[in-house]
């Protein structure tokens, strides 16, 4: 099952001309590198949802909280926890931010 997971922003990278806006973000105290490009809006302390490494939208503090107990309670976590090897992107989440790229490369031209 494919699931979003809640977590908050700590940092926000400056966004160069024609790279991705990523961000540093707390996902049950793991930090991940996230794409943050679907939610422009979003700033530090924010809570978004991420899939797959793309935050796709902005949650208040108090459902992040909820999801993530409820994630937690049906044991969905573990294999988010145990499969974490500091913070690098899995292939699937390179693949994706290479069509995001690309896709707004095109929106560009």
């Amino acid at each position: 099952m494919c699931l979003a997971i809640p977590g908050r922003i700590k940092s926000i990278e400056a966004s160069n001309e024609g790279s991705m806006r990523m961000g540093k973000v707390d996902i049950g105290g793991i930090v991940k590198e996230v794409n943050l490009q679907l939610v422009l809006e979003a700033a530090v302390n924010d809570y978004v949802l991420i899939h797959v490494g793309v935050a796709i939208s902005i949650v208040d503090e108090a459902e992040a909280e909820r999801s993530l107990a409820f994630l937690e309670q049906m044991n969905e976590l573990d294999e988010f926890y145990n499969s974490q090897s500091g913070g690098e992107s899995s292939g699937e989440e390179e693949e994706i931010n290479k069509k995001i790229k690309e896709i707004i490369s095109k929106m560009n031209s």
